[in-house]
């Protein structure tokens, strides 16, 4: 029974119970009692046994008769008879108790009846009694209350009733607690319910409740209950600051103005009007968040006047159709709109002036006009919507501050390609923009830079034919993006460029400053013109001119003016062209390219990423005339590509392929001289093939995503064609459902990798590998041929190799001693080698093509290690003139370093080079092995510093990298580039090498570096992450855990990204000196052991590989790397969410801290652990040391004064006098009676986890001991070795010291020979020459032992000085 609130419970309501039936509950019979207070009722059970419980407390308690309750029975007690009548008795008896007590009913009665859950005296006294034990400890932890509306609705109706506050007597049960608490309470939360409460008939919606006995509320959140009940929420707003409401309201203003019911005119307080008001309303002024999410509101009305503090609004899941009202509130940041019905957002900046953060997700909004002038958003949020077009990007492409942005789950998301089309939009601000909360790659940001230069070309051609007029400039084969270009970066010149400066606002500083002549030149001559410019002319058919793909599917003059050549060309030919296989001499068709970076596409395809329509758009948009010519053979696709054609023989050349609704036909381009407008290279087309789809025996991917063939029907002739994977798949989907292909070869592969894998044997295609990348065609060229022209021949950069390659004669580069340039090949890249596969074009031709081995057999792939590959880092040319050989080296060329010898390789197709460089750093950076690199010299052995001759004004530039610019480099800041001072001087003290190490020539070369050489050496040769400064230096031993004998000199690079250790060199060439990096990234850094007493660290990496101790032998050393390392460390700590916090910022700030120690391990914040040694490592040496001892030598005694790693010098006889010493190392341990060395393994312990078995060795073999008490005296000097200590002892074992230790286990040990060697060694001497790296330790060692020998001895320990 719904229960009406207006009928309220009156002070004196009749409390009635009735027992209205019975059941047998196992071996008892449980009564149900219905209870009635007022309108109220609910349901109770007891068994008679809870009766009797009752009666007891009551006659003690309130002294009632006995006799008043049924007596028990025993036998017969669940008869009916016998529950009939006692139901009856025991509704009289409880209604002769509540006739007792009318005012105040007794607690024990109380809760037998349920009045603390249903009754609101009964309600407030169970409330008053928890607050009055626990209401202190809930103020005090400031933790949320939870009070439900019946409750508060008894409350309100407790104080509205005439009678005292603790009726019943229990000071316990006084209201007054409630008040107390509900005065300083500060976070409330009223969750109601639906339906009814318990086993009552009470509804929580429909009871009123007051909440102005709240004084000091800050945050409060209320559910499930009527707007229309909630009485005194305008008292909260003196107080009030973050309010919520949920399922409860229908309008915005039943709850921020409930007066508004009393008063139709009304204003908010402190607004002057002239209109008549009936009521003047004060503003919520504390309230900065209300969330209003989940309930049933339909628009934002005038109530929003009142909150004008409001910072944060939600109002999601609402039915809200439009913005309206908001730009009363000034200060809104955060405004969430998600889940309601909009559909448009016209003129929202005018409502929302300072918004940062806006959620509009679930929304119905099909564009994005009215966001455009939005300046100061940040976050915006638009999944869920039905946003279809590209275009409606361009209204907040433009938004300053914009940085995250959500579009998932909107139709344009199914767009291929559509996170690189989206951020292309925002130009320059590609990288800022974090899109569906991931961050923008650096592939995506590589496209994106070619897209803008695309579209800029694009928009100039536009302009250009719109307008009708010529350029007046002279710009030489230079291609339109670049004029474009460099017109709008006019203001660039030689003396502002730094490295930081894109490749591509280089280049456009590079043809704006020779074609324009704006810049005076120096008279430097060009080295690389001559150099190249046989091989342009004569390797003019091997790839693909950059101009050439502007003329694509999308340029709508192209395609029609093509199709009205190729129905002409039907006309006069009424059988296909055969195909002419003429060489294309002294043609030079270079061009710079629009855009250097990652090509995923051609540039077909990222026009229509621009805009453009496609194929079906055009045809639509054409004129009547135009139309019906197109319809006879309507060109529906062009690319670009390298042809291979085999027939009688084998020819390549640039071709384009065009498919139209009725054929296939081949172009080629008959022009020596590069094509600069449509008509021209219109007039240039020649054809080669015309065949209808009719006649095409097969068409298919012989290489997927490669290359694509076909075949015709009564032809020997076979085509290859070579362009983008992409492009190629759409002429593949366009062109197949034509053909006719009765036994068409299904391949094997349906990618690369998987094509790539069967070549391989099943070892040697690791799972590591990962997916395979690239697919390009390419040629090598054989520079030390002879040529014609003697600047190739001669030149110094192209040095005579007396023996060739063995990979490359695995390869077979060049058939004959007389070519040039090799067959045809495609080069892949696997994530750890460079992979050549060398296909016998003419042999697979003749082939049948539905033959699935054909492939297979015909081709052969060589692999080469990318850890031994390098981009040659030769200098590049300093000029800077745009000829027609110099873009065909910067567009086409690449020239590799495998192993110590050059490959010279010609990338076909123009967007290949830039796409392979950016694979190729990118994987090789992501190698977890040792890599070779190079470092560049002079004549006089110090690192090569390049400079670029500049105009005679310019000043002295920044030295760039000895690698070409085209390669990619990591991006750096000019804080990277232009560090402080404090730091290059630390870099320069630290860049010191002990003088005990014997160094090759890279390292000797890396240890003469100064100041700016050093950071500009690191990020030449050494980085490989972007924005990474080099931070520390540290010259030392290394042994790795593969080589745990073999112990190393490295120079470790510390990075705020990585460690680098720099290793010795095997090979030099003239220009380059050839070392190995290891290199270990912080992100992979698991743990940090330290060894004793500061002498060594060993850091830990995820694998076996990456196992490496550091052997500083330095104290301090190691002191100074790990400290810095610490600091890098924190650097790459996570950012917190930023989710608000239960705590305040300063108790957070307060208790941050960088690490925790647990049993000798800091758990940093970056998660890696430093492991200290332990008491554990510290008792098992001092037992080593100890079990060489007599039982009776006092044990109390003994303990470790020095751990010190040091080497023994053994001088060899017959040697020169500059190699007369070798060092072995040793550690030396130092007690109070005795010296020891041992030999001990570094690297293998502590055990790594991966570890199965123990490492076959101990961790320390004791290798010689002597007691101090038998040093003679020590000998200091360089006679023997500079800086070492020789200790003399007497060859006299002492009682306390085993026979074994000197005879058995020193039979075959240095130690016995060591006593007729040394400096002034006589019979019965011992010498131990040790040599000590570290200054403080040899200081200390020598001070201990001083110490000790005095205290054993009672007098000086004699110091001689030799040499």
């Amino acid at each position: 029974v719904k229960m009406d609130a207006r009928h309220l419970p009156e002070p004196c309501a009749e409390k009635r119970v009735r027992i209205v039936g019975s059941e047998l509950v196992e071996s008892y019979t449980v009564y149900i009692i219905e209870v009635y207070v007022g309108d109220h009722s609910w349901t109770v059970k007891h068994r008679y046994s809870d009766f009797h419980d009752l009666h007891e407390k009551l006659t003690v308690e309130k002294k009632i008769d006995k006799h008043l309750l049924p007596p028990k029975k025993i036998i017969g007690k669940n008869s009916k008879s016998l529950v009939e009548k006692r139901q009856k008795e025991l509704e009289v008896y409880l209604q002769t108790l509540l006739s007792r007590f009318p005012a105040s009913t007794p607690k024990v009665l109380s809760n037998f009846l349920l009045f603390h859950l249903y009754e609101i005296s009964g309600i407030a006294a169970a409330l008053a009694e928890e607050l009055f034990h626990k209401g202190e400890q809930l103020l005090a932890a400031g933790e949320v209350f939870l009070l439900r509306p019946l409750q508060l609705y008894a409350v309100t109706q407790q104080l509205k009733l005439a009678k005292p506050t603790c009726a019943n007597g229990d000071a316990k049960a006084d209201l007054g607690h409630i008040l107390d608490f509900t005065c300083r309470l500060k976070y409330l939360k009223i969750p109601g319910m639906k339906a009814a409460v318990g086993t009552s008939n009470i509804e929580e919606q429909s009871l009123p409740f007051d909440l102005s006995i709240f004084k000091s509320l800050l945050q409060i959140e209320i559910s499930d209950c009527d707007a229309g009940q909630i009485k005194g929420l305008p008292s909260l707003k003196p107080t009030l600051a973050t309010l919520s409401i949920h399922l409860s309201a229908s309008s915005m203003k039943e709850i921020l103005v409930p007066e508004a019911s009393e008063f139709a005119q009304w204003e908010p307080e402190g607004v002057d009007t002239d209109c008549p008001v009936t009521a003047i309303i004060p503003t919520w002024n504390m309230l900065t968040t209300l969330d209003m999410s989940r309930n049933f509101i339909r628009c934002i009305d005038e109530s929003v006047k009142l909150i004008p503090e409001v910072e944060f609004l939600d109002l999601s899941y609402n039915e809200l159709s439009l913005v309206e009202n908001l730009q009363h509130l000034y200060n809104l940041v955060h405004l969430d709109l998600s889940f309601n019905k909009l559909t448009v957002l016209e003129g929202v900046h005018t409502k929302l002036g300072n918004i940062k953060t806006l959620n509009l997700s679930g929304n119905q909004l099909e564009t994005l006009s009215g966001l455009s002038k939005l300046y100061s958003l940040v976050n915006l949020d638009l999944s869920s919507n039905k946003l279809a077009q590209l275009d409606e990007i361009k209204n907040i492409c433009t938004l300053p501050c914009l940085e995250k942005l959500s579009l998932a789950d909107n139709p344009m998301c199914i767009i291929p390609d559509y996170r690189t089309k989206v951020l292309a939009q925002f130009c320059d601000r590609a990288s800022e923009v974090c899109l569906d909360g991931t961050t923008t790659t650096e592939k995506e940001l590589d496209t994106v830079e070619v897209l803008k230069a695309i579209q800029k070309a694009k928009e100039a051609k536009d302009r250009m034919a719109n307008n009708e007029k010529k350029n007046d400039f002279c710009f030489p084969s230079v291609s339109l993006s670049e004029i474009t270009t460099c017109k709008e970066k006019a203001f660039i010149t030689k003396e502002i460029l730094t490295p930081v400066d894109s490749t591509l606002t280089q280049r456009c500083y590079d043809v704006y400053s020779s074609a324009c002549d704006i810049i005076p030149q120096v008279g430097f001559p060009c080295c690389c013109e001559e150099e190249w410019k046989h091989w342009t002319a004569n390797l003019s058919n091997l790839f693909v001119p950059p101009p050439l793909l502007s003329y694509a599917t999308t340029n709508q003059e192209f395609t029609n003016q093509l199709s009205a050549h190729i129905s002409q060309a039907n006309i006069e030919e009424s059988t296909p062209i055969p195909c002419k296989t003429t060489t294309l001499e002294g043609t030079d068709q270079g061009s710079p390219q629009s855009g250097d970076g990652y090509f995923e596409m051609t540039i077909d395809d990222t026009n229509e990423i621009m805009g453009c329509s496609s194929s079906s758009t055009i045809q639509e948009n054409m004129p009547d005339d135009v139309k019906k010519e197109s319809a006879i053979d309507n060109v529906k696709m062009v690319v670009w590509s390298l042809c291979i054609s085999v027939g009688e023989g084998l020819s390549q050349r640039p071709s384009c392929l065009v498919a139209t609704d009725s054929s296939l036909v081949v172009f080629h381009t008959r022009s020596e001289e590069p094509v600069s407008t449509l008509e021209e290279l219109i007039e240039n087309l020649e054809t080669d093939l015309v065949v209808p789809y009719t006649n095409i025996e097969t068409f298919q991917f012989d290489i997927p995503e490669v290359c694509l063939s076909f075949k015709v029907k009564s032809s020997n002739t076979r085509w290859f064609f070579f362009s983008g994977a992409q492009s190629l798949k759409e002429m593949h989907s366009c062109i197949v459902p034509h053909v006719d292909q009765t036994n068409e070869q299904v391949l094997n592969s349906s990618n690369t990798q998987v094509f790539i894998r069967r070549f391989l044997n099943s070892w040697d295609f690791e799972e590591s590998e990962g997916s395979v990348k690239g697919g390009h065609l390419i040629h090598f060229l054989d520079l030390d041929s002879s040529t014609s022209d003697k600047n190739v021949a001669n030149n110094p950069q192209f040095p005579k190799n007396s023996a060739t390659l063995d990979v490359l004669s695995q390869i077979g580069l060049f058939e004959s001693g007389q070519s040039q340039t090799s067959n045809p090949m495609i080069l892949f890249l696997t994530s750890r080698h460079l992979c050549i596969l060398k296909v016998d074009f003419v042999t697979l031709a003749s082939r049948d093509p539905s033959e699935a081995s054909a492939m297979r057999s015909c081709s052969k792939v060589t692999r080469i290690p990318l850890s031994f590959t390098l981009l040659d880092p030769k200098q590049d040319c300093s000029c800077r003139a745009v000829s027609d050989s110099r873009r065909f080296y910067n567009e086409h060329v690449v020239e590799l370093m495998a192993g110590h010898e050059r490959l010279t390789v010609v990338f076909a197709l123009p967007q290949d080079k830039f796409t392979f460089q950016i694979e190729f750093t990118q994987l090789r950076s992501n190698l977890r092995e040792i890599k070779t690199i190079a470092l560049q010299r002079t004549k006089k052995g110090h690192l090569k510093v390049h400079s670029c001759p500049a105009p005679a004004t310019a000043t002295e530039r920044i030295p760039t990298s000895s690698v070409p610019q085209e390669v990619p480099r990591p991006h750096l800041t000019l804080s990277l580039l232009y560090p402080a001072k404090s730091l290059i001087q630390q870099l320069m003290e630290d860049n010191q090498c002990p003088s005990h190490f014997s160094l090759s020539s890279s390292l000797l070369l890396i240890s003469s570096l100064k100041g700016d050489q050093l950071v500009h050496f690191f990020h030449d040769n050494i980085a490989e992450m972007e924005n990474e400064e080099l931070k520390h230096i540290l010259w030392t031993s290394v042994l790795f855990y593969r080589s745990p004998d073999v112990e190393t000199t490295a120079c470790v690079l510390l990075s705020t990204k990585a460690i680098y250790f720099v290793l010795d060199d095997t090979h030099k060439d003239t220009d380059f000196l050839f070392s190995f990096c290891f290199t270990l990234k912080l992100k992979d850094l698991q743990s940090v052991n330290v060894g004793l007493f500061d002498q060594y660290f060993r850091v830990v990496g995820p694998s076996a590989d990456h196992i490496i101790s550091c052997l500083t032998r330095d104290g301090y050393g190691t002191h100074r790397f790990l400290q810095q390392l610490m600091m890098v460390l924190s650097l790459l700590e996570k950012v917190p969410s930023p989710e608000p916090s239960e705590l305040d910022f300063y108790s957070q700030f307060g208790n941050k801290s960088t690490g925790k120690m647990e049993n000798y391990e800091l758990v940093h914040s970056s998660k890696v652990k430093f492991v200290y040694p332990s008491e554990e490592e510290i008792g098992d040496l001092t037992f080593i040391v100890a079990e060489r001892k007599t039982p009776q030598a006092p044990s109390h005694s003994f303990n470790i004064l020095l751990y010190v790693l040091v080497f023994q010098v053994h001088v060899v006889p017959g040697q020169t006098a500059q190699n007369q010493t070798v060092l072995q190392p040793k550690t030396l341990i130092l007690t109070s009676t005795d010296v020891f060395l041992l030999d001990e393994d570094h690297i293998s312990y502590p055990l790594p986890e991966f570890a199965k078995e123990p490492p076959q060795r101990d961790k320390y073999r004791l290798t010689d001991a002597r007691r101090i008490r038998d040093l003679d005296r020590v000998l200091m000097g360089y006679q023997t070795y500079p800086q070492a200590l020789t200790l003399v002892f007497d060859d006299v074992p002492g009682p306390d010291l085993l026979c074994h230790l000197t005879m058995d286990h020193f039979a075959e040990s240095d130690g016995k020979g060591d006593r007729t060697q040394g400096v002034g060694g006589a019979e019965g001497e011992v010498q131990w020459c040790i040599f000590v790296p570290g200054a403080d330790s040899r200081e200390r060692l020598i001070s201990l032992l001083a110490r000790q020998w005095e205290t054993l001895c009672s007098r000086e320990l004699p110091v001689e000085l030799t040499g």
